[in-house]
């Protein structure tokens, strides 16, 4: 089913751009727009802007672009009309649907398959838990003696899979949905030799586990009954909507909550997030059984630079959070950490004391990493000096890692008073770990170029491309087909911008180029398009605003029209009101913008003209075409001459 144009007119015009994408990052307002850390490659210094106006984004790190539509399919991986459902969803717009052809089905994206697939398992699992006879006599017992309440069981859309052995895959097949899609959800498997399958999670209570956007992505699922051979806990297989080492159970329900706070809380398994969320600390969240990731920590860095680390009181569970610390330390963010006594976990402390001691005891007992390893690793040494050493080159080893070289001074600093020890030696070993740790990028970088230089060679045979070797951030000069397209682009630009714009009464900017350049040929397709755009509006008696070009249904049109709408710097204003100094804007220099560029664009035709001259010149010619060409060339030259000096080219 397609939604219809009238609903994607709806959904486009309830769309805040800053809404969608703050549901994802953590968005700063600088200035007019919006900053944060890219959420489409790492980095550590915001290059990301939205534009609130325009509507509108751009990474000026990896150079990401588009509108909030475009957001979401980017970031959950979905075709056009997915992220037209989920946005439908959010601002609560009725889809109306109408019907497409089966051929338009079968090209349906792979990812939304998957993620209506698995989404309609959630829903059959919901329905076992609260209506089958094995669901309320079973499971639901088992999440009441949890403490769960019927609020935190529909929020996280808790479920159960009956013990029948294919009862879910049966229903799934005969309500329209292949085997193969089953598979590869993760949510069937097929029967050794034979045709049929049978169910992944049957017999156990179900934790579906969700993206950032609240789309269900894969399950957990635990059993119930003592069984030696089964695994206590089972999760859904990787596929192409769910990577384990970058998902995070809880992080739909907690993002708000972590943004508010600054903090996030990390357990480890779903009951703990669970008790803490039905506790009152809703920003929690769990690495589900798998040891802590960079890309997990990465996705709480979009909402918080501060982690607190639950981890259980036995010596497992200390392990646990030490091994997390140096990744959380790497990554730049500010690690802490709380266990809890008895050998208790999260979840069962939760349940013992209730909310307000569980909170009272996490204002207690969180502890600076640097004061919790400190603890940890002495309870070990006990008085051997060996031991003692050993353990002050782990401390240093994980301060090195810290990439703030003022956070590492004052870490270095708490060490040297906690063990007695001079700062001096403290801090000189970890500058000679600081140096091995740049040797060690700098020798993979090498290997790295190394690598894609013999990639590269392959297929050359004796005679390789020779920028290969060119030194390290040398740049090429441009080739003219380079030059020729920044010359297009930037008269295609300034009509986009400021077509509408009056240079003199009756004359706006569209009149100006268009009239100017009628004769030039723009060779790219893109610009090209975009300037017949402008003719045939112009013919009508209209000339396109820029928003037009911004929401184009070419997704090229539209990338060019954005990164022409978001520039990487802006004047500050202190220069006007601090200094009392005008900085020009474009629009002030508009009407002399317009004639340079076109005169730019003249003058490459020129050239270029001048050059085909030439190469006719240098062939055997028969006198009177001779005489015809050196004309014709003397002609551009002069033509050439005049545009220079209009540009402000001097001649020697």
């Amino acid at each position: 089913m397609k939604i219809h144009a009238e609903t994607v007119d709806r959904i486009k015009d309830a769309v805040e751009i800053t809404e969608v994408i703050g549901d994802y990052v953590n968005l700063k307002k600088r200035g007019a727009n919006y900053q944060a850390c890219c959420p489409f490659h790492n980095e550590k210094t915001p290059s990301f802007s939205v534009n609130p106006v325009r509507q509108i984004y751009k990474c000026f790190g990896c150079g990401a672009s588009g509108d909030a539509i475009k957001f979401v399919m980017d970031i959950d991986g979905v075709g056009y009309m997915e992220a037209l459902r989920h946005l439908a969803q959010k601002y609560k717009i009725e889809i109306r649907e109408e019907e497409v052809s089966d051929e338009a089905v079968n090209r349906q994206n792979e990812k939304e398959s998957l993620y209506i697939v698995l989404n309609f398992a959630k829903d059959f699992f919901q329905k076992q838990l609260t209506d089958g006879a094995e669901g309320r006599s079973i499971a639901l017992p088992y999440f009441r003696e949890r403490g769960l309440s019927d609020t935190t069981i529909e929020k996280f859309q808790l479920g159960y899979s009956p013990s029948d052995w294919s009862v879910f895959s049966d229903h799934a097949v005969q309500k329209g949905y292949t085997p193969q899609i089953l598979e590869s959800a993760g949510l069937s498997i097929k029967r050794e030799g034979k045709d049929s399958l049978f169910d992944r999670f049957r017999e156990r209570v179900i934790f579906p586990i969700h993206n950032i956007s609240g789309k269900v992505i894969a399950f957990g699922g635990r059993i119930l009954k003592t069984d030696k051979k089964a695994a206590k806990y089972i999760n859904s297989p990787e596929t192409a909507v769910y990577h384990k080492s970058d998902v995070l159970y809880g992080i739909h329900q907690a993002r708000n909550a972590i943004r508010q706070a600054d903090l996030c809380y990390l357990v480890e398994g779903y009951t703990d997030v669970l008790s803490l969320h039905q506790g009152g600390i809703e920003n929690v969240v769990a690495s589900s059984g798998t040891s802590l990731t960079i890309e997990q920590i990465r996705l709480i860095n979009r909402f918080t630079p501060n982690i607190t680390i639950l981890y259980d009181g036995d010596a497992a569970g200390v392990k646990a959070a030490l091994r997390g610390i140096d990744l959380v330390l790497e990554e730049g963010l500010n690690v802490s950490i709380v266990t809890f006594p008895d050998n208790d976990d999260p979840d069962s402390y939760m349940r013992k004391v209730g909310s307000a001691k569980f909170i009272e005891h996490i204002q207690q007992a969180t502890q600076d990493f640097i004061t919790f390893k400190t603890e940890a690793l002495l309870a070990d040494a006990g008085d051997d000096p060996f031991k003692k050493a050993e353990l002050i080159t782990d401390i240093v080893h994980s301060i090195a890692k810290i990439p703030d070289a003022i956070k590492r001074q004052v870490f270095f600093a708490r060490v040297a008073e906690r063990m007695k020890i001079e700062e001096q030696t403290l801090i000189t070993e970890g500058n000679k770990l600081l140096r091995q740790q740049t040797s060690q990028r700098q020798k993979e970088k090498q290997k790295e170029s190394t690598r894609r230089v013999n990639d590269a060679l392959e297929g050359f045979g004796d005679e390789p491309p020779m920028d290969l070797f060119a030194p390290e951030g040398y740049t090429p000069p441009e080739k003219p087909e380079d030059f020729r397209k920044k010359t297009e682009e930037e008269c295609i630009r300034l009509l986009v911008l400021y077509g509408n714009v009056e240079l003199e009464e009756g004359i706006t900017v569209c009149h100006y180029i268009l009239e100017e350049i009628e004769d030039q040929v723009i060779l790219d397709p893109v610009f090209g398009s975009i300037l017949q755009v402008f003719k045939s509006q112009l013919s009508q008696g209209k000339i396109p605003h820029t928003d037009f070009f911004i929401r184009h249904e070419n997704p090229e049109i539209k990338a060019a029209a954005i990164n022409w709408t978001t520039p990487k710097f802006e004047v500050s204003n202190l220069w006007f009101d601090k200094h009392e100094i005008y900085v020009p804007t474009e629009l002030d220099v508009l009407h002399k913008s317009s004639l340079h560029s076109i005169f730019r664009l003249m003058k490459q035709s020129l050239d270029e003209e001048l050059k085909e001259l030439l190469q006719k010149l240098s062939l055997d010619l028969d006198e009177a075409t001779c005489q015809e060409v050196q004309a014709r060339y003397l002609e551009v030259k002069k033509k050439s001459v005049l545009v220079s000096k209009e540009l402000g080219i001097i001649f020697g």
